[in-house]
């Protein structure tokens, strides 16, 4: 009887170890069986180990991929989301119809501004005025800010179950009933400040008609807006859409006329009451400042609004002073007769400038969430302010979005133009030189701003700062500030030109 020889191992393509008997020949001594059974047996035993092996190195090579799968699921996690493949056609006609929609509240909230102009509260009380733009700009300080931060959980699957959904809802609602009321009021403190600085005339009374006004205004349409965000939200995620090309123009749309008519009419009802009953104002001042510890009790439940309840105050209240700058150029411009025709358009060219800047923001945010979190830097980040060659003709999808938004502006301010003109809006006759100087003012409004977004969102990134949260205030209220700025400055170049046929100045 021959000694089997010692057993070896031999190593497979596919890294596997297979035991050496398996691939060894067999014994010269087994083919010498009486007639002939051993080399039958032999044959028969060599097939049935040659498929043994094809069978085991199958199965240790399938195997093996699972235990490589189940060991990258164990150490790296689910992978992250890739960005999304969106053409310029796509992107433009995702963003066409929210963006009209945005454009109409924009003439409507306008067509409000140039009615309401002449009530007697905002010829007595002039610094309601510098409240519009404040007030206005919660929508980006606030409701855009919403929008975008519950778009990136939205792309980024954190809002797929029910559980998470509300936790999402009930945190977020919460945090910005507290962030709208101490905006409303900060705001109302800004316009006593901007309107007590030039006349240093004072009135009490209609200081706390102003924290009043402000105060129950920004609560109201904060509650009314955000609720209709969260419901475009889930209902455009449902419908395949991305929610981030849809939810903050739509978010603006409603807002400017929602808030300007809340505005108007509580402004308008307290004026009223001031001689009769002054302690009405007093009394709706102190009543939603006394619900802010309900809000903020509700807000920090919430892991993720419970880091935004406590860092960021910052972007909402530098933005409401930068547009209460603006507000004071308006109040100072319409204030004056011969401007008085500015009032109707100074909606439209701040609406459309912060819903483009306002998307632009979104996207770029959601992004650079789905390449890691902040603080991460993704290839994609610039380190340095980017130059506007890189901004707005490169071959990536940001790029692509920043050209198809700017696009947008002459044609969506011509049909807006148009609008208001066949509603018989305004004190100004729409002339060639007034449509040429209001699309300049319009284009490089929407130019700077959407450059400002390329380099902010990036720069924050880098500080570890959520651009959800910090980005979208301070580009809406730079939006307001610089579009505001140039419509003023077009309408006294108009005036000094002596463009009589647009009926400024008369």
């Amino acid at each position: 009887m021959t000694s089997k020889p010692e057993q070896k191992e031999s190593p497979q393509a596919n890294g596997a170890v297979v035991p050496g008997d398996c691939l060894a020949s067999p014994e010269p001594s087994e083919f010498l069986g009486p007639e002939g059974s051993a080399v039958e047996a032999v044959v028969l035993e060599s097939r049935a180990n040659a498929k043994g092996v094809r069978e085991e190195d199958a199965l240790l090579e399938n195997g093996s991929q699972s235990n490589e799968s189940d060991d990258t699921s164990t150490e790296r996690g689910p992978e992250p989301a890739s960005p999304l493949k969106e053409t310029s056609f796509s992107i433009g006609l995702q963003v066409l119809f929210p963006f009209l929609l945005a454009g109409f509240g924009t003439v409507a909230a306008g067509m409000v501004l140039d009615i309401v102009q002449h009530w007697d509260v905002f010829k007595y009380v002039t610094e309601v005025f510098i409240l519009v733009p404040a007030l206005l700009g919660l929508k980006g300080n606030l409701e855009m800010t919403l929008a975008s931060r519950l778009s990136t959980a939205a792309n980024i699957g954190q809002m797929d179950t029910p559980k998470e959904l509300w936790k999402m809802i009930t945190g977020n609602m919460a945090l910005i009933q507290v962030q709208a009321t101490v905006v409303g009021f900060l705001a109302s403190l800004a316009a006593v400040v901007f309107g007590w600085i030039p006349d240093g005339h004072f009135s009490l009374a209609h200081a706390v008609l102003l924290c009043a006004s402000s105060v129950a205004t920004a609560f109201i349409a904060s509650l009314v807006l955000g609720m209709i965000m969260i419901g475009v939200i889930i209902g455009s995620r449902k419908m395949g859409i991305n929610p981030d090309n849809v939810a903050t123009p739509i978010a603006a749309s409603l807002g400017d006329l929602l808030t300007l008519a809340l505005l108007s009419g509580i402004s308008w009802g307290l004026y009223k009451e001031l001689e009769s009953k002054a302690y009405v104002n007093p009394l709706v001042c102190a009543f939603f400042i006394s619900l802010l510890p309900i809000w903020v009790i509700l807000a920090k439940r919430s892991s993720a609004t419970r880091e935004v309840l406590y860092s960021g105050w910052e972007p909402v209240i530098i933005a409401m002073a930068i547009s209460s700058v603006g507000g004071l150029i308006l109040d100072r411009t319409v204030s004056d007769p011969n401007f008085a025709g500015m009032a109707v358009f100074t909606p439209v060219i701040n609406g459309v400038g912060g819903n483009l800047v306002a998307v632009q923001a979104s996207r770029i945010s959601t992004y650079l969430h789905m390449s890691g979190v902040p603080g991460d830097s993704p290839g994609t980040a610039p380190r340095k302010c980017p130059s506007p060659c890189s901004t707005f003709f490169s071959s990536d999808v940001n790029s692509r979005s920043a050209r198809v938004l700017f696009l947008l502006v002459v044609p969506g301010h011509l049909v807006f133009l148009y609008t208001i003109h066949s509603m018989q809006g305004g004190h100004t006759t729409l002339t060639l030189i007034f449509i040429l100087f209001y699309m300049t003012a319009a284009l490089l409004q929407v130019l700077i701003l959407l450059y400002i977004a390329d380099w902010m969102v990036h720069w924050m990134w880098g500080r570890h700062l959520d651009p959800d949260n910090f980005s979208i205030p301070y580009l809406t209220a730079l939006g307001d500030l610089i579009g505001t700025g140039l419509l003023a400055l077009s309408f006294h170049v108009l005036w000094l030109i002596g463009d009589r046929d647009s009926d400024v100045g008369d």
